[in-house]
């Protein structure tokens, strides 16, 4: 950019007057009537009246291609110096490389830009394609790119932020009008006979049925500030992409300003918090992890369910749950001494439809199996294949890949998975953890007994070590009583661990630690019998006693 920049500025309006032509006749339109034309700069009314009209700027830049001549022009500033910032500013951002002339939208962007990750993952895609057509697009699609700032970001969220509002508002009506319906259906219900009391019961029933259908409409669900940080990387990655073409020159995603993630923290399930969720039924976070001792109750209820065998695998080694449903039968080996399974493929659910994909490069490993395990798996894949045989003389049987299938050789679905997995939970009485949560417990038992973080990080398939560390390392009572105990045994005390001492111990303490002028107390004049006057003080807390020890 190397011309000189020298705008010029002027005031115009827009009032117009009637158009004649050449000869003095009114030019007339298609309806037959006249004419009006805008005054421009020739308005009177601008001598006249220094607020009327509104100032506009002007300035070229550079020849572009053919030597074509590139004008900018902007207009509709309340004063001059309005006009004369806006012009600075246009011209900076033209030094930067911005196409300050191109009449392109963000939403004209915005596809432009989906259109062109053809390598996204499936999942990131539909992300992607989602945040623009509930989020970016709205707020941000109409917005000129050369006109985006930061207030327009910044903007957008607090329309989610009032929409969240309007939502909450809206799921509280719908909560009451369910407990309404749900009264009028026990009313109906405890009416007795055929007599107009349960007629008008029903009635009332099926009027508040109706008001509950139409008041759930348009129902959507509130975006959490996990969601609004994703929408955010969403708009970073296609401005970020965007200044790389030369398209935007600020990636003004990077300086919104988003309320923080509580990332929730596991919990064990203690008998203080099962107790307190029997009584009220709700969780103390969504994340919860079972102790060894109501592992092992699942364990036991579960040993006959079909799927045992799928079911300890998930707790004990910790794989995703698309990994599991992808496990391909070459990529288990049960016949050796060392029984391992390979993952090497996932399945992911967009919209409840399955694809097959190759998981992350850090994510394809091999797992050993304990014997136990091992051996359930084995006795599984023996059923299955009784299975084949037996559906096989229908021709129902479905032919699959797949290690873990139903009864007819049909892939599992992660989303039944996951169903079936917590109406297992709900049925064996132990309070609710997801499907998900196994990898925590199977990190949680691991290091409970003694597992380097190294290994539980390969075996749960992170990139880095401190994924595994801030993520899945819930800790176990075990090993908090354990550290506990650990740490007050590395001072030395006269008590023995956990019991306070005794009246014969007080005195023994208050006999040694006699004192010279001061509070303190040594062992070696204890030993010697030594005496001198002064306050002693309690061997164990330190408090003064009553009374005073004075040398005999």
């Amino acid at each position: 950019m190397t011309e000189t920049f020298n705008p010029s500025y002027h005031r115009q309006c827009g009032c117009k007057e009637p158009a004649f032509d050449e000869e003095g006749n009114p030019v007339l339109d298609r309806t037959g009537k006249q004419k009006m034309l805008r005054i421009g700069v020739s308005c009177p009314r601008l001598k006249a009246d220094k607020k009327h009209g509104s100032w506009h700027l002007y300035f070229e830049l550079e020849a572009g291609e053919s030597n074509s001549r590139r004008r900018v022009r902007r207009g509709g500033f309340a004063t001059k110096k309005a006009a004369e910032r806006k012009a600075a500013e246009l011209y900076r951002e033209a030094v930067k490389g911005t196409d300050i002339l191109s009449d392109s939208t963000v939403g004209e962007d915005l596809d432009a830009w989906i259109e062109r990750k053809k390598r996204l993952a499936r999942t990131t895609a539909h992300g992607y394609e989602e945040h623009i057509r509930l989020y970016l697009k709205p707020h941000l699609g109409h917005i000129k790119r050369r006109d985006l700032k930061l207030r327009h970001v910044e903007a957008m969220y607090a329309a989610i932020e009032r929409e969240n509002a309007e939502r909450l508002l809206h799921h509280a009506r719908i909560v009451e009008l369910r407990e309404a319906r749900d009264a009028a259906h026990t009313a109906w219900v405890r009416a007795a006979g055929k007599t107009e009391e349960r007629r008008s019961a029903r009635r009332a029933y099926l009027d508040a049925n109706a008001a509950l259908r139409e008041g759930s409409k348009g129902k959507r669900k509130i975006t959490s500030v996990n969601t609004m940080h994703r929408i955010n990387a969403t708009l970073s990655s296609f401005l970020t992409s965007g200044i790389k073409r030369g398209d935007y020159t600020t990636n003004w995603a990077k300086m919104v300003e988003l309320p923080p993630i509580k990332k929730p923290r596991a919990l064990i399930w203690t008998p203080e918090r099962v107790a307190d969720w029997q009584r009220t039924g709700e969780k103390p976070s969504p994340v919860m992890v079972w102790t060894p001792e109501q592992t092992g109750e699942f364990l036991d209820f579960i040993a006959t369910d079909r799927l045992a065998a799928m079911w300890h695998g998930f707790i004990f080694r910790g794989p995703r749950r698309g990994e599991m449903c992808a496990l391909p039968k070459t990529e288990v080996g049960l016949s050796g001494p060392a029984q391992w399974f390979r993952i090497s493929a996932q399945v992911v659910e967009v919209a409840y439809r399955l694809y097959d994909e190759a998981p992350k490069q850090d994510s394809v490993r091999t797992v050993s199996l304990d014997q136990y395990t091992g051996a359930l798996w084995a006795a599984y894949a023996e059923a299955r294949d009784q299975e084949r045989e037996k559906w096989g003389e229908e021709n129902a049987y479905v032919e699959s890949d797949r290690f873990w299938v139903r009864e007819d050789g049909t892939p599992l679905h992660p989303d039944w998975v996951s169903r079936r997995f917590n109406r297992l939970v709900e049925l064996s009485g132990l309070p609710p953890v997801r499907l998900h949560d196994t990898r925590h417990l199977s990190a949680a038992l691991a290091l409970l007994g003694g597992a380097p973080m190294k290994v539980v990080q390969e075996r749960l398939g992170h990139k880095s070590f401190q994924i595994t560390s801030d993520t899945y390392t819930t800790v176990l009572p075990q090993l908090l009583t354990a550290e506990a105990e650990t740490t007050s045994a590395v001072v030395p005390r006269p008590a023995q661990p956990g019991l306070a001492p005794t009246p014969e111990k007080r005195a023994r303490g208050r006999r040694s630690a006699g004192s010279s002028g001061t509070d303190q107390a040594t062992a070696s004049e204890g030993e010697a019998g030594g005496k001198a006057p002064g306050v002693t003080r309690d061997a164990v807390t330190g408090a003064p006693n009553e009374g005073f020890e004075r040398a005999a």
